[in-house]
């Protein structure tokens, strides 16, 4: 009984060991920690089933020593089987750990990798986002330029049609001024022509009127009481005019220099040739000698009654053609006035004008007294300028280099009355 059963339990061991070698590859591919717990079971189950069979065959100690042989033989046989499987699964596990080392290093490159193209591709994201913003600055910067060099082109445009305009507008003064001058100068030949004409022809008709006057005489004169009281108010009038005009001079001058400042050259102009027409009057009155008692203002009786500013006077045909003159040569000297200030584009008044203030032009202190001839000078002074500054001839007309107020303005403006 006890051989067959120590065979027994030996057949078992035997078994146990051939299951366990082939079931080794098996067991190799799976996991090393349910290896591990696998081996330990067994172990374990082995030693339970050995201790089992030792309390069953106590009487089998006499063969104890070759059963302890077999089965430190057999377990030797598995500890180098388990020795082998720890070896290879030690192995298995290196390899595993170098496998998941190479996947982890791997996987390592791969996320560098990665993150190195993540970070070439941020690079290349924000040098062409950087390209773009210069791109965008450089058109910017370019079409700033491009209105810079457009404002920079208009102004200049605008700069040289401006000095164009200017340029224009001063040759256009240029020439107005010239064309003025040329005028003046004609108007001022023809005036000195026409001055000395009817400077003549009013001494021949003084002569004239002397010569018949003195065959009329005694029936025409007037009580001599009457004929020197004239007299003594014409040298009282020609002593009056010489103070004003010592008196003039002073005026003349700041006159000018206000219209220097004030750059109305063409009224400059017009206002030296009315101061020279003035004086060369003023030099032939006092060159001319006149006989009071011939004269045949003096003696020749009133005939003509005028008035203004609610006053009247009387006068003869002498003192009547005299207040003609003032009207007619008024309107003359208005008319250049007119023109003066219409070229100088000053504004109109009449009032401003030296000639208009000093009214005195053609006025030889005889006949009648300064101030009717400044009266009625003013009067066609007024209507002149109108004339000249309108550029037309409402009041007046100009024939053959001669400009005189119409005849129905005139009689309006004497408004002489014939006493018979």
């Amino acid at each position: 009984m006890n051989i067959i059963s120590q065979r027994s339990l030996l057949a078992i061991a035997l078994g146990t060991l051939l299951a366990a070698g082939f079931n080794a590859p098996a067991d190799a591919r799976q996991d090393p920690r349910e290896q591990d717990k696998q081996q330990h079971d067994k172990q374990a189950k082995h030693k339970a089933g050995a201790d089992k069979a030792g309390k069953q065959a106590p009487q089998r100690q006499q063969h104890v020593p070759a059963a302890q042989a077999n089965a430190r033989a057999v377990e030797a046989r598995q500890d180098a089987i388990a020795r082998q499987r720890n070896a290879e699964m030690e192995s298995q596990r290196a390899a595993q750990q170098r496998s998941a080392h190479a996947q982890r290093q791997a996987q390592q490159r791969q996320a560098q990798a990665a993150e190195r193209r993540q970070q070439a591709a941020a690079q290349q994201q924000a040098a062409r986002q950087q390209a773009q913003r210069r791109q965008q600055a450089e058109r910017q910067s370019a079409e700033q330029h491009r209105l810079a060099a457009k404002r920079a082109a208009e102004r200049q445009r605008a700069t040289v049609a401006h000095r164009d305009l200017d340029q224009q507008r001063l040759e256009r003064q240029r020439s107005e001024r010239r064309l003025a001058q040329q005028r003046q100068a004609a108007e001022r030949r023809e005036h000195d022509a026409r001055a000395a004409q009817e400077h003549a022809r009013q001494e021949q008709a003084r002569k004239q009127s002397l010569v018949s006057h003195r065959i009329e005489q005694q029936r025409d004169r007037i009580s001599r009481q009457e004929q020197q009281r004239r007299i003594d108010q014409q040298r009282q009038r020609a002593e009056d005019y010489r103070r004003y005009v010592a008196t003039r001079q002073a005026l003349e001058r700041q006159r000018a220099m206000q219209l220097q400042q004030q750059r109305r050259m063409a009224q400059y102009r017009y206002q030296q040739e009315y101061y020279r027409r003035v004086h060369l009057q003023q030099q032939r009155l006092a060159a001319q000698r006149y006989d009071y008692h011939s004269n045949p203002y003096f003696y020749t009786p009133v005939n003509y009654r005028y008035g203004y500013g609610g006053n009247y006077y009387t006068t003869n045909r002498y003192g009547a053609d005299m207040l003609r003159q003032a009207v007619n040569y008024g309107y003359q000297e208005g008319l250049r006035a007119g023109r003066a200030d219409r070229y100088d584009r000053w504004n109109s008044n009449y009032r401003d004008s030296y000639a208009y203030r000093d009214a005195s032009y053609g006025y030889d202190n005889y006949y009648v007294s300064r101030s009717d001839y400044n009266y009625y000078f003013r009067q066609g002074f007024q209507r002149g300028y109108q004339d000249g500054y309108g550029d037309r001839y409402q009041y007046g007309r100009y024939d053959q280099g001669n400009a005189s107020i119409l005849q129905a303005v005139l009689a309006l403006i004497l408004n002489l009355q014939y006493l018979g």
